[in-house]
């Protein structure tokens, strides 16, 4: 699907269930509360009732989250007889250790699913395994065209819809302004080049006299670093070029992104660094390197506040646009996000959507921002989220950096996934062998995987 512009849609807060031309419309509206929650819901009968089927790939507080939801949609629609049952499915809702592959090849796929990763669900869909959801979508009245034109790419393959984004997440820099203090630099002036980043890295970095660090700066490949091309298509690359189906690993963003791994490696000692971070914790973890001091910055998404908050309350924490090199998407992101997608063999298409539906009325979108700064894929949607909307640092930076036309979903094509595993096992190679010739290595990469998606 080609990149577009960005635009400011507008859509209607609440639940407009619109159905098939058949059905009979009840306007009756209710409000119902769940956890403490009140939603309004309008109810429609749709002519259809009875139970479907959910794969949720969330685990811990987002597993709780969801199973929220889920009681939500099903207290909404007892009375009309439908009913939604939920298995919570590691590894991406079976995606990554092949377990949805398997049921949707056996015949007992469920009727939904949400995957926690964007560019492996739409390889899915370009090899077949979801259904097309545009005529469904039509039926219970959700109009694509108000999300972000930029979560087009993730939705349409070949100009069809297969998937629809959840929610999304915005990529930043976090960084420590008490460390930035003690370290001579201004907390209010964060860095917005590459070459700022580093100058703010090394004077964030503290040596031991045997060579060790006890802090570093930034470690280019912690967070959302691990990630294969969001910090590359921030960077200003393009892993794949829609128009004409060739991958683009040898852009000079690409080169650039992985010099600069190449550098930073070679100068802080890849095998120190590692040292450095053994025993560390994650992102949802009181062992994570920034919630303990050991490191003053990292790229990191919105979800990163949440955690601070339950494991690290008094660490502070200031945010900005990933600072990127001279031919960078400068105040952009790269959409992270998950995506609902409805398996190939569903029986029950017209529930799932209605699930779908359900999950993007204000009242859903306020308690996702609320707990993971997650935000809205309708800009519109932003000014139903009531939220600490007002004043706040977090969501003010979200909702610029979001509507910046540069974003977008990069690399989806029919080899996203396997690409996405040989990139980050080359930028691995270059991190712990600075010898090797980066863009050599790169062009090899292309090559290969250009051949794979052109066998396909």
């Amino acid at each position: 699907m080609k990149k577009r512009n960005v635009i400011l849609a507008t859509m209607a807060l609440g639940l407009a269930l619109g159905m098939s031309a058949s059905a009979e419309e009840n306007t009756t509206t209710k409000t119902i509360n769940v956890a403490g929650k009140e939603l309004e819901v309008e109810g429609t009968d749709i002519g259809k009732e009875g139970t479907f089927t959910y794969w949720s790939a969330f685990t811990g507080d987002s597993q709780t989250w969801d199973q929220w939801r889920v009681d939500a949609f099903n207290e909404a629609y007892k009375d009309l007889g439908i009913q939604m049952e939920v298995q919570f499915v590691p590894d991406g809702a079976g995606v990554n250790n092949g377990k949805l592959l398997s049921a949707i090849a056996g015949g007992t796929a469920p009727d939904l699913v949400v995957i926690d990763n964007a560019t492996s669900a739409y390889q899915y869909a370009a090899e077949g395994c979801f259904l097309p959801l545009d005529d469904t979508l039509t039926q219970i009245g959700l109009d694509v065209d108000n999300f972000f034109e930029g979560m087009k790419d993730v939705m349409y393959y070949d100009d069809t819809c297969y998937l629809i984004p959840q929610d999304s997440n915005v990529i930043m820099l976090f960084y420590n302004p008490d460390v930035a203090k003690e370290c001579g630099l201004d907390p209010e002036n964060p860095p917005k080049t590459l070459d700022e980043l580093n100058a703010w890295s090394e004077a964030m970095t503290v040596q031991e006299e045997d060579g060790s660090y006890s802090r570093m700066g930034i470690i280019p490949w912690l967070d959302s670093g691990e990630d294969a091309f969001t910090v590359p298509y921030i960077f200003g690359a393009d892993p794949y070029d829609a128009e004409t189906g060739k991958l683009n690993m040898v852009s000079d963003q690409m080169v650039g992104y992985m010099e600069w791994i190449r550098e930073y490696a070679k100068k802080y000692d890849a095998e120190k660094i590692n040292s450095f971070t053994s025993g560390m914790g994650g992102m949802f973890s009181p062992d994570h390197p920034y919630m303990t001091g050991k490191v003053g910055m990292t790229i990191t998404g919105n979800w990163f506040t949440n955690a601070l908050k339950i494991y690290a309350p008094d660490v502070p924490y200031k945010v900005c646009a990933v600072p990127v090199p001279e031919n960078g998407r400068a105040n952009a992101t790269s959409y992270g996000c998950n995506v609902f997608g409805i398996p190939t063999g569903s029986e029950n298409a017209d529930l799932a959507a209605l699930f779908i539906k359900f999950c993007m009325q204000g009242v859903i979108n306020e308690d996702n921002f609320s707990t993971w700064r997650s935000i809205p894929v309708i800009d519109a949607e932003f000014d139903n989220v009531s939220l600490t909307k007002n004043g706040d640092e977090i969501y003010a930076m979200e909702r610029e950096i979001a509507n910046n036309p540069e974003c977008g979903i990069p690399a989806l094509c029919s080899v996203s996934s396997e690409l996405s595993q040989e990139f980050q096992a080359l930028r691995e190679q270059v991190t712990y062998n600075t010898d090797t010739d980066v863009k050599a290595a790169l062009q090899t990469l292309q090559d290969k995987m250009q051949a794979t998606m052109d066998a396909k």
